[in-house]
C-alpha cells in the first residue's frame, strides 16, 4: 500500500483478515506477526503508532476504526490510545468508552463483512 511501510502493511492485512472473520486479536499476537515484543516499552509504542496509523488511514476512507479489533489480553478491550485516538477524531460523541467500543467492533466486523 502506498504510504505504509512493510510493517504497517503486514499488521493491516491481518486487521483485515480478523475483521472479516468477525473476531478480535490481541496486541502481543499482531506485534509478534512483526517480532515485537509488548514486554518492551519501546515495542508497546510501536505497535500503538502502526494501529493508530491504521485507523487513520481508515477513518479518512470514512470506514470504522480497523484497531478496534485488537484487545489487551487481559482486559478484553482495546488500549487507551484506541480510545484517545477515537476521541481526537470526534468519533466517540457522548458514549462511554466500553459503549462505544462494541459499537466501533461492530461496525467494523459489519463493514469488513461485506469486502470478501
Amino acid at each position: 500500500m502506498i504510504g505504509m511501510d512493510s510493517e504497517t502493511q503486514v499488521i493491516y492485512q491481518e486487521l483485515k483478515k480478523v475483521a472479516v472473520s468477525g473476531t478480535t486479536t490481541h496486541y502481543s499476537d499482531i506485534g509478534f506477526l512483526i517480532g515485537l515484543d509488548m514486554g518492551s516499552p519501546a515495542d508497546r509504542n510501536r505497535i500503538a503508532r502502526i494501529l493508530d496509523d491504521i485507523s487513520r488511514l481508515e477513518h479518512a476512507r470514512g470506514n470504522p476504526l480497523l484497531s478496534a479489533v485488537v484487545l489487551l489480553r487481559e482486559k478484553n478491550i482495546p488500549g487507551d490510545g484506541f480510545f484517545k485516538l477515537a476521541k481526537s477524531l470526534s468519533k466517540q460523541g457522548t458514549q462511554d468508552d466500553f459503549e462505544f467500543w462494541l459499537h466501533e467492533v461492530k461496525r467494523v466486523h459489519d463493514i469488513w463483512a461485506t469486502k470478501v
